[in-house]
């Protein structure tokens, strides 16, 4: 692609969040951008990036949703798993500035009202105090010890053993 927009970066990776098994909705795509960043980019700025990743040949659309396409799903597979988010987004810019993109692909056309039903869908949602079930469960302390185990005592000379001597 000759020029790389960030909000076409983050749909990208979101939508691969959001769609792993089947084909994701406008408001999973807007909850896995939320867990990404952090803040959700405008309704229409989302609509062009939409349209843009589709006519790529990167996202394709079906009445069920939105999908990757097979030459998406291989630049995610490229990316470093355990990376954190910033350095995922940033290997994939790099990426997709140096893919040569299909042509033909058919674009995705997600109107502005219906991804603004999306954001303000996930915005009740986050106000409303509703977990996001795309957040990973947090980690216990290091210095918890697991319940149901004790501590064994010390192996010392038994009474018996100390007579002898």
């Amino acid at each position: 692609m000759s020029s790389v927009h960030d909000v076409d970066v983050l749909l990208l990776l979101a939508t691969s969040l959001a769609a792993k098994r089947r084909p994701a909705e406008p408001g999973e795509i807007v909850a896995a951008i939320d867990l990404i960043q952090g803040n959700v980019p405008g309704e229409e700025k989302l609509s062009e990036a939409f349209v843009r990743l589709g006519s790529h040949g990167l996202l394709q659309g079906n009445p069920a949703g939105v999908a990757l396409t097979a030459a998406a799903e291989a630049l995610i597979e490229s990316l470093p798993r355990k990376a954190a988010p910033a350095e995922r987004l940033f290997e994939l810019k790099g990426l997709l500035a140096n893919a040569r993109p299909a042509a033909d692909g058919v674009p995705v056309v997600l109107l502005a009202e219906t991804l603004r039903a999306a954001i303000l869908a996930h915005r009740a949602v986050a106000a409303s105090g509703a977990r996001n079930l795309l957040v990973d469960k947090p980690k216990p302390e290091a210095g918890q010890a697991r319940p149901g185990q004790r501590q064994r005592k010390p192996l010392g000379r038994s009474p018996a053993k100390a007579r002898k001597r």
